[in-house]
């Protein structure tokens, strides 16, 4: 499957700002990048990360005055449909060291009465079939509200509320998988299809040795997901984090599927 992507954001900085973008997709096994260019058009110097891991596709904007960022990309996606139903999650010590982290509660993942719920709502079940019970609770407990949330909203308020956008879903799904043992963490990607626009938000979990993608919204589905980074929450995984003062004038995210002889 073949996704092409467009993304601009244009901003006023009234003063210099540091700014840290999260626009570009990660190269993986499972994603092929086919052509991707990241421009910046204003007063804004762009700087790679110093020392980043491969997976880590973030960059530094030096940004002042108007700054309008533009990304494209054309993506292969060979991710096969994954079934999760019977997939295990092995004991806490036999986890690799760099999954242990998402085991942890985090900023916006951290609620004793949500972990509580959790574990007497899906107890009974194990690994796969216990995030597939938590996802369906979700979707048919919540209700998906643009607007509803803000960047200060947590997994205990989302619970409370019953209803948010996607990344409000995936800090409860998150919450729900680490309250059980089951290693979560959060990945902002691009969906085709995603009403209105705009990036995404999905959970990936440890189970059989492999992180797998799930969506609690329905609104993607894992096989047409782009990735672009991965965190232990909203705090990690921002497109855009802003050292100083960013004044948004327009956002437009475009993710579709094209033929797979298209070139950028």
């Amino acid at each position: 499957m073949r996704i092409k992507i467009d993304a601009t954001l244009d901003y006023n900085f009234p003063q210099p700002a540091d700014v840290l973008l999260a626009l570009r997709v990660t190269p993986r096994d499972d994603q092929v990048i086919i052509s991707d260019e990241l421009n910046i058009n204003g007063n804004g110097d762009l700087a790679f990360l110093q020392g980043a891991a491969a997976d880590d596709p973030r960059s530094w904007l030096a940004a002042a005055g108007p700054v309008n960022i533009s990304y494209s990309a054309i993506v292969d996606i060979t991710r096969p449909p994954v079934r999760l139903a019977g997939k295990h999650v092995p004991p806490r010590a036999q986890l690799p060291a760099s999954v242990i982290t998402y085991l942890m509660p985090s900023h916006y993942c951290s609620s004793p009465t949500v972990e509580n719920f959790a574990r007497s709502e899906f107890g009974h079940l194990n690994g796969g079939d216990q995030i597939l019970a938590m996802a369906d609770w979700i979707y048919e407990n919540f209700e998906y509200v643009p607007g509803a949330s803000d960047g200060t909203t947590t997994a205990a308020d989302t619970f409370d509320a019953r209803r948010g956008v996607c990344r409000d879903y995936s800090h409860v799904l998150i919450t729900f998988a680490r309250a059980v043992g089951i290693p979560a963490r959060m990945v902002s990607a691009y969906a085709p299809g995603i009403q209105p626009p705009d990036f995404h938000a999905v959970v990936d979990v440890w189970l059989d040795g492999a992180w797998h993608l799930v969506d609690a919204t329905r609104l993607s589905t894992p096989d047409n997901l782009v990735r672009i980074i991965t965190g232990r929450d909203a705090t990690d995984i921002s497109f855009m984090t802003i050292f100083g003062v960013g004044e948004l004038n327009n956002q437009f995210v475009s993710v579709v599927e094209v033929e797979a002889a298209y070139q950028a």
